[in-house]
């Protein structure tokens, strides 16, 4: 209830005989927006983008746009799938496992791509590589070989499962003559293991994993960029 200057009180969901009905829980909050969200030009990119991806992940082409970005990072592009999974199995989590399973099969064929700009033409693209690649020179590359025969097999399923930049293994792979079979095989078992993990929780948790995530978004937005930012600060390290 309010009242006037002439002290008569006033009920605010009131209407005159014949108007609608005003749900209570339909009127503004004190210091609260009108709208109870903040403008678009407010909203941070990554908040946009992970809206976007909400909308895009609805439309026929999502599969395919997913399946590029996938093929794509395991050889050239600097951001991981993940950017576009975790909004896709937020959006559809009953499709969860299918969108885990395009990232993990076509990352693993850009991985075998990678392998192949290593084996066959890295003289003609390594100097654009360790241009690409920030802190990343052929003295840290060589340092990667070394690395390559004590671990090999090992090495690529680490750098499949984590945040290391895949793209780095898979290339350097082909340039120090990983044996092409268990490459495939640890590629495989790291990337589909870090892709069916992901989908399997936002799957199991769907409605509690979305609320979780628009609740923290920022934060997560954040630990997203740190460990995306780490990975290529550790080859820096090399």
């Amino acid at each position: 209830m309010s009242t006037d200057g002439s002290g008569v009180e006033h009920d605010p969901t009131h209407t005159p005989a014949g108007g609608p009905a005003i749900d209570p829980a339909e009127l503004p909050v004190a210091g609260e927006p009108g709208q109870g969200h903040a403008p678009e030009a407010r909203r941070g990119i990554m908040r946009r983008t992970y809206d976007w991806v909400l909308m895009l992940s609805r439309r026929p082409t999502a599969e395919w746009a997913l399946g590029i970005l996938s093929f794509a990072e395991s050889m050239i592009f600097p951001i991981p799938p993940d950017v576009m999974l975790v909004p896709m199995c937020v959006a559809r989590p009953a499709r969860a496992l299918r969108f885990a399973a395009i990232c993990s099969v076509m990352s693993v064929l850009g991985g075998m791509a990678g392998y192949a700009i290593g084996a066959f033409v890295w003289q003609t693209v390594g100097p654009w590589f360790f241009d690409v690649v920030p802190g990343f020179t052929p003295e840290k590359f060589a340092k990667v070989g070394e690395i390559y025969q004590e671990w090999g097999f090992w090495f690529v399923f680490g750098a499949g499962f984590t945040p290391f930049p895949y793209k780095i293994i898979t290339i350097s792979a082909g340039v120090f003559g990983l044996a092409f079979g268990p490459f495939v095989i640890a590629s495989f078992v790291g990337r589909s293991a870090r892709f069916f993990l992901v989908a399997a929780c936002l799957w199991k948790w769907g409605d509690a994993a979305q609320d979780f995530i628009e609740r923290y978004f920022n934060l997560l937005a954040m630990a997203f960029v740190l460990l995306l930012l780490g990975g290529f600060l550790l080859v820096t390290q090399l």
